[in-house]
């Protein structure tokens, strides 16, 4: 054991100052008896990390592009900064409208169009697509972006309307295959690259917004007789197809049916999950230990009903999702909206929901919340290439997780969303040192 490295310490706390605070490194344990440990072996590594990110859509566009200069780079900086913010890679971005978009909207508008002749991008030129470029100057590196539909134009579904639910008509499956193709496309013209797409956003759920159903049997056909082959046959098979994108709790049965079809299987790059309902983080490991060739991606989470001003039950959420999430092969982990109005909006049905970041009508631009400062706590000292490491917490109090980045240092998470301080003897391989965690803190610990 060596007690003498030394351990860097960052910390939030919620009843102190402490945002992302650097603290004194970790102090020698001159008696560490009878206190919780945190062991963490970096000879043990599982699953590499894709990232962490948020989502681009036309309300947190929108509201950034309402901001005055200075503010917009505050903000793009906070995220995307890999030296002073967050340093997002991963993020998602909605293909056509969705409830955080200012109304319906489709890229191919003209019923009956199936040679897509109509195809246009226009709409996600106005505040979308600069939003992503302005953020991809600021990231300094590729932006990974997963596009999700949240349902195909009106005319191609059963219901006529892209709000509640409905479904694709069969008939028009090949043509909304080849409207992925076209919008990758078009993304790839503006400078703006496709990394993965979802087959579907929620596709168990009738929402009175922009919703689509598929049985696990339409998605597998879906992708296997349409999708993977005209992505392929566009000469973009590299672009990663991931099904589900909905909640934990059905993953395991909606896997299970495209993953035992070989011919379908072949086309998916992974799961994608939300946290919506029950937690359900075992059916991720379940998905894992079933299928371990394929990925594990969080595509959605956050808090709903409202903005939650101050709320510090926030952070602690996206944190506990992430460390449980994390610690069962998920590679990347997504929030949704990056930034919302104070109001938590807009969105075209009501349905408000919180961000990290909220603007203000007042001269102060933006308000971050407590999750801002909890997914930092990932996402600035787990890179992208980090692979997990093994990590035991030996008190039930502590929860953590660790990973080992390319430029060899280890980062540890531990979180302590109890009302009582906590002392945790942490053992990095032979370094050790002793954390003091304020009540309702998290802190990560490098070495």
């Amino acid at each position: 054991m060596n007690p003498g490295a030394r351990i860097r310490c960052v910390l939030t706390a919620r009843d102190t100052g402490a945002r992302l605070s650097e603290q004194p490194p970790l102090a020698a344990a001159s008696d560490a008896s009878g206190l919780p440990t945190v062991t963490v072996d970096t000879g043990l590594a599982f699953q590499h990390i894709e990232g962490f990110g948020g989502a681009f859509t036309e309300a947190a566009a929108v509201n950034w592009l309402a901001l005055d200069a200075n503010h917009r780079q505050q903000v793009l900086e906070a995220y995307f900064d890999p030296a002073r913010g967050h340093g997002y890679s991963l993020c998602r971005v909605h293909m056509g409208s969705c409830d955080f978009a200012l109304g319906n909207y489709a890229h191919v508008a003209s019923p009956g169009d199936v040679a897509l002749a109509s195809f246009s991008i226009a709409r996600d030129r106005q505040a979308l697509l600069p939003f992503i470029r302005a953020a991809q100057q600021v990231a300094r590196s590729p932006i990974k972006l997963l596009a999700s539909p949240w349902s195909p134009p009106a005319w191609m579904k059963t219901n006529d309307r892209m709000n509640d639910g409905g479904k694709l008509r069969p008939e028009y499956r090949r043509a909304w295959a080849r409207c992925y193709v076209r919008y990758i496309e078009s993304y790839a013209a503006e400078g703006v690259p496709i990394w993965g797409v979802s087959v579907q956003n929620e596709p168990a759920a009738t929402q009175c917004w922009d919703s689509c159903l598929y049985t696990a049997e339409d998605e597998r056909d879906f992708v296997r007789d349409y999708l993977g082959p005209e992505l392929e046959a566009a000469g973009l098979g590299g672009v990663r197809i991931v099904i589900w994108d909905h909640n934990r709790d059905l993953m395991v049965e909606r896997a299970n049916v495209v993953y035992s079809d070989p011919a379908a299987a072949r086309y998916v790059w992974g799961t994608g999950f939300h946290w919506y309902g029950a937690d359900c983080f075992d059916h991720v490991q379940q998905v894992h230990d079933r299928w371990p060739d394929k990925q594990l991606l969080f595509t959605e989470g956050c808090q709903e009903g409202g903005p939650h001003h101050g709320s510090w039950e926030l952070g602690e959420r996206y944190a506990r999702s992430m460390i449980n999430d994390l610690n069962r092969w998920t590679v990347g982990w997504i929030d949704w909206n990056l930034v919302l109005d104070h109001e938590g909006g807009p969105n075209h049905v009501g349905n408000f929901c919180s961000a990290p970041i909220h603007t203000t009508p007042s001269a102060d631009g933006f308000r971050l919340q407590s999750s801002y400062y909890y997914l930092g706590h990932f996402a600035r000292f787990i890179r992208p290439g980090a692979r997990r490491v093994q990590c035991d917490a030996s008190g039930q109090d502590t929860e953590a997780t660790a990973f080992r980045n390319n430029d060899g240092s280890t980062a540890v998470v531990l979180l302590n969303r109890t009302e009582q301080a906590r002392r945790v003897l942490l053992l990095i391989d032979a370094a050790s040192g002793v954390l003091e965690l304020p009540p309702r803190s998290i802190a990560t610990c490098v070495l």
